[in-house]
């Protein structure tokens, strides 16, 4: 399972026009990627990562101050373009295995006590974000 982690001061995910999730307060949007061979184990790993992962200011985490956090699936980060100029997506697992992950990253946040606000799984997105920093990380578990 892979992440993209962003500070922000504010995003929201609209689909179709219309925001179906929005954090306007400082917190983390997370763009998560499912492969082949996760499992809901690393779903709770991810989730108590980036629940106590301490990149807001002052070097808090989420869990210090109650930030909320964005959840957006994104299958392209297993995309691989090492080869020639078109990425392929065959390390991205199919939607069946991975929307239930991703779902199941987003529980697990609930879980520990987390706002989460989420995209639309396969849907296309328009993401807007004020990035905080600017601080990105990529996490792997």
């Amino acid at each position: 399972m892979r992440a993209v982690v962003q500070r922000v001061s504010s995003a929201s995910v609209t689909v179709d026009g219309e925001t179906v999730g929005a954090i306007d307060e400082p917190g983390l949007l997370v763009l998560v990627g499912v492969t082949h061979d996760d499992t809901r184990q690393r779903a709770a790993r991810l989730a108590a990562k980036l629940w106590g992962l301490r990149v807001l200011s002052g070097e808090k985490s989420c869990s210090d101050i109650g930030a909320p956090l964005l959840v957006v699936s994104q299958f392209t980060l297993y995309g691989d373009a090492r080869k020639g100029r078109r990425p392929t997506w065959q390390a991205a697992a199919p939607g069946p295995v991975a929307e239930p992950l991703v779902e199941a990253v987003c529980a697990e946040l609930q879980a520990l006590g987390a706002h989460v606000e989420t995209g639309v799984f396969g849907a296309d997105m328009k993401v807007a974000l004020t990035n905080d920093g600017p601080i990105t990380l990529i996490l792997e578990v």
